[in-house]
Parts: C-alpha cells; sequence; structure tokens
C-alpha cells in the first residue's frame, strides 16, 4: 500500500482504532496487540486504550511470529485466543459477541466465521491449540490439522470478509463502511 494501513482514516479514525473499539464494545478483555517495526507510528493512537502492546520487531518475519509473540503476553487463566486482524475494520461488535457466544457453547472447537460460505476473520482458538504455533506450525496448518475441531458460525457481516491489502481494498471499505 506504500503506507501504514492501521493509520488509514475511516471516517473519524485510524482502522486500528475502529477495530480495536469494536473489540471492547464486544467485551473482549485482556487484549493484546502486536505491533511491528512501524510500532511508533501507531502507539500514540491506541495508548489511551486498556490494552497490552507486545512488539515484533522483525520487518520480514511471518504472522506465526507475530502470534508467538501474542500468545506469550497471555494471561494464563485465558482458555480462548481471539486472532482478530488489524486490516478488517469492518467487523462489527455483535459479531464478535457471537463468534464469544459460540466458542463459550463449544470450547474445544476453532471458530471461524463464515460470510456467504466464505471463511473470514477473526478466529477463535483455544489455548491449547493455538499454542500448537510453538511447535512450528502456521495457524493454516493449525486449522488443517483436524477438521473435527472446526465450527463455522455463518454471519450476516460481511466485515469478516474485507480486508485491506491495495489501495482498491481501502476505497471499496471506505464505500461499504459509510
Amino acid at each position: 500500500m506504500g503506507q501504514l494501513k492501521q493509520l488509514l482514516p475511516i471516517h473519524d479514525k485510524p482502522i486500528i482504532r475502529h477495530c480495536l473499539d469494536n473489540l471492547i464494545i464486544a467485551g473482549i478483555q485482556n487484549i493484546i496487540v502486536v505491533l511491528g517495526p512501524h510500532a511508533h507510528e501507531v502507539v500514540d493512537t491506541i495508548r489511551d486504550i486498556p490494552l497490552q502492546m507486545v512488539f515484533n520487531r522483525d520487518p520480514k518475519s511471518e504472522m506465526a511470529k507475530s502470534v508467538k509473540i501474542g500468545l506469550r503476553a497471555v494471561n494464563d487463566s485465558s482458555s480462548g485466543v481471539i486472532v482478530s486482524l488489524s486490516d478488517h475494520p469492518l467487523v462489527t461488535a455483535a459479531t464478535l459477541k457471537r463468534l464469544v457466544h459460540c466458542y463459550l457453547e463449544t470450547p474445544d472447537k476453532i471458530i471461524i466465521p463464515l460470510y456467504k460460505g466464505k471463511r473470514g476473520h477473526p478466529t477463535i482458538f483455544p489455548r491449547h491449540i493455538i499454542e500448537e504455533i510453538f511447535e512450528g506450525c502456521t495457524l493454516r496448518d493449525i486449522i488443517k490439522i483436524d477438521l473435527v475441531r472446526l465450527r463455522f458460525l455463518d454471519v450476516q457481516d460481511e466485515g469478516v470478509i474485507l480486508d485491506i491489502d491495495t489501495k482498491e481494498d481501502y476505497e471499496r471499505i471506505l464505500k461499504k463502511g459509510s
């Protein structure tokens, strides 16, 4: 994109604030944000939110490394972990609440939202399952290991499949977020 997408504005606030505000509205606690090499640019934007910041200083690392760094900061009493990406700003708090409710009903399952049959984000992992990432797996590997561990939740929230990877994606999200 040529710029830090987490700081791109949607209406009156940066994308990362939309993501974090919806997590908070949904009642998610113990939020951990993994910041990359440009952390200093994001810190001021989220400093006033009740969360913990951890840092992945390796600009060439895969997402798995950021997940590992974040997992090391997760409270020992947490039984599940939501992996919520900072480039999905239109996921609603209502959808997040539904995902958590689904997880509470089936705490041994990986919960993946589906919008019109397409897998989306965020995903909720039981703690004991996501920790397989420390064995050299990626999140995709963990999901593929055993399909019996998966539970798909149909949602009416297109935001779960709308991410920002290109300028066109950003423009599309601006239109949808109106």
